[in-house]
Parts: C-alpha cells; structure tokens; sequence
C-alpha cells in the first residue's frame, strides 16, 4: 500500500508504504533509530521484531523523495483478553523536521484502516501526559482519553491511556478487561509510547 501525502500535507511527494519484512535490513535500523529519539522507552530490537513479524501489515512507513524513512507507526491487532478485538498503536515516530505537515495523521488513519479491514472492534494507545501534540492528534481523530495511568513509562512518566471504539456497542462489553489487567503483573513487554513528542 503506498500513496502521495494527504492534500495539504506536504509541499513535495510523500510515500506511505506498508511495512515489508523483506526490506528490514534498510528500514529496521532507521526505525529504530528514529523511535529512540523520539519516544521515552528503550526498547530491544525483540520489542520490533515481535510487532513487525507478526503485524507488518498494520505499520507503516512515510518516505522521503529519496526513500529515507521520515515518519513510522507499528502497530497489532489481537482478541484483548477474551473481549473485543483491540487494535493496538505501539509506537508513532515521525522526523522533527517533518512535523506539522499531516505525516502522522496520515500514518495513523492509515494504520487505523488496516486494524478495521481486519475487523477490529476497538483501538489503544498510551501516550504521556505531557505530549499534548499527540492528545490532540489522537483526540482529532476521535479517540477519547479512558485512563490515565500513574509512573507508566520506565523513565517514571504517567500516561493516558486513549480508546477509539470502531463498532457500535463495543464500549459496553470492554469495560472492566483495562481495570483487571491494570491490577495485575502480567506486562510481557515494557509500555509502548505511541507519542509523536
């Protein structure tokens, strides 16, 4: 999947291409480089592999006119805790230099559009409290906050935890599975940052 920028986006050609595992020796490294610097939480390179292997379909990738990566989201979808089937926003990046021109709008429709195409009930992230650039994109796009969650990150930061229910009736039957998970030790990884900081 790839395609020109949204209109008004950007004053030269962007490309939206869909994560292939047959590129990660070009890409892999540059994602994470640009994750590193943007997002609070280090992360191995298992933490990528585990989404990109099974999920490359739902991340995406803005390039440049030269192919250099300037924006990512990663993303999963899986059945949450025997309830809905959650989409999930792991982890959005896009080049300083870069910001302000809808790249990350358009990553995270995008991406947004591939968990519904897959039949996804509802969609999360977490961001920190303190990168209202990423609220408000996330707010825009209509997810609303459900959680704010105290000393989330490694580096001691809170977040909010954002929800985007993409069927009708699905914000009933998922109430209570955030509230035992929260309550429990069960975090295989450490929190993903979905944050465009």
């Amino acid at each position: 999947m790839s395609g020109a920028a949204p209109p008004g986006t950007a004053s030269f050609e962007i490309r939206y291409v869909q994560y292939q595992s047959d590129k990660e020796t070009t890409y892999l490294p540059a994602i994470r480089q640009m994750i590193s610097k943007d997002l609070s939480e280090p992360y191995s390179i298992y933490v990528y592999r585990y989404f990109l292997y099974q999920w490359g379909e739902l991340c995406f990738m803005a390039l440049d006119p030269q192919d250099t990566l300037i924006g990512v989201i990663i993303s999963k979808l899986e059945p949450h805790r025997g309830g809905p089937m959650r989409g999930y926003i792991a982890m959005l990046a896009v080049k300083e230099d870069y910001r302000g021109k809808g790249i990350a709008t358009a990553l995270v429709r995008m991406a947004i559009d591939a968990m519904i195409e897959k039949d996804a009930d509802e969609i999360a992230l977490e961001t920190e409290v303190t990168n209202t650039a990423a609220m408000k994109l996330y707010e825009r796009l209509g997810f609303l906050r459900s959680k704010r969650l105290h000393r989330y990150y490694l580096n001691g930061n809170t977040a909010f935890r954002f929800l985007l229910y993409v069927k009708e009736g699905v914000a009933n039957t998922a109430m209570g599975y955030d509230d035992a998970y929260e309550n429990s030790d069960q975090q295989i990884f450490p929190p993903v940052s979905a944050g465009v900081s």
